[in-house]
């Protein structure tokens, strides 16, 4: 694992709800009528959208873009109605007061904005959606390989430059435990059993 970005719940600045629960009311009471954008189908803006709808009993309009950025035009232009948004591209949009944001999809604050609520504290428990990245290599490749091509990962993401140029872009750097091949692993398939479900619950195909 190299690093994780937590996605934020945000929508138009000018729609009335004024926190996760009065979203959610919002929502409820215009069943259908709410759009989502997200950058492409199966992407996980789209997805979060999909688990959100599920864990509230909501029902809005997903709207896909050839990406991020003019998904993004359009919810600060007031087009769309909300984004399950990436914290490294909707937070300089809710810095200049673009958009509005109701919680982090995390089980924690993130220290690059700790007044954000966690969905744990805005009144959704549970809803945990991260975009995470890291190194794989095709299957068969030699043990020691692998650990040196991980010992020097580990290395770079120690360094105090790196760790800074990470924070400004808005990723989080996992802790030493989670930097190996072994909690990798792990942790993708927990992620396959996590969201596969939802994923065919949806319908949700890449053409």
């Amino acid at each position: 694992m190299v690093a994780t970005n937590p996605i934020l719940i945000v929508s138009r600045k000018n729609l009335p709800a004024n926190n996760l629960t009065e979203l959610v009311a919002w929502l409820k009471a215009h069943p259908n009528h709410a759009t989502y954008g997200a950058g492409g189908t199966g992407t996980p803006a789209h997805v979060a959208g999909e688990l959100f709808q599920q864990m509230t009993g909501t029902k809005f309009l997903f709207v896909p873009y050839r990406g991020a950025a003019p998904a993004t035009q359009d919810l600060v232009a007031g087009q769309i109605d909300l984004m399950f948004d990436q914290f490294a591209n909707a937070l300089p949009q809710i810095r200049a007061g673009a958009i509005k944001v109701y919680a982090v999809t995390a089980k924690e604050r993130s220290a690059l904005a700790p007044d954000m609520p966690t969905v744990d504290e805005a009144g959704l428990p549970g809803l945990y959606v991260d975009v995470w990245h890291a190194l794989w290599v095709p299957k068969g490749t030699p043990r020691d390989v692998i650990n040196r091509l991980n010992s020097a990962v580990v290395d770079a993401l120690s360094d105090p430059g790196v760790r800074q140029r990470f924070r400004e872009i808005g990723q989080e750097i996992p802790s030493r435990n989670r930097q190996t091949p072994e909690s990798l692993d792990a942790y993708q398939r927990a992620e396959i059993e996590k969201w596969w479900p939802i994923v065919r619950a949806a319908n949700i195909k890449v053409e």
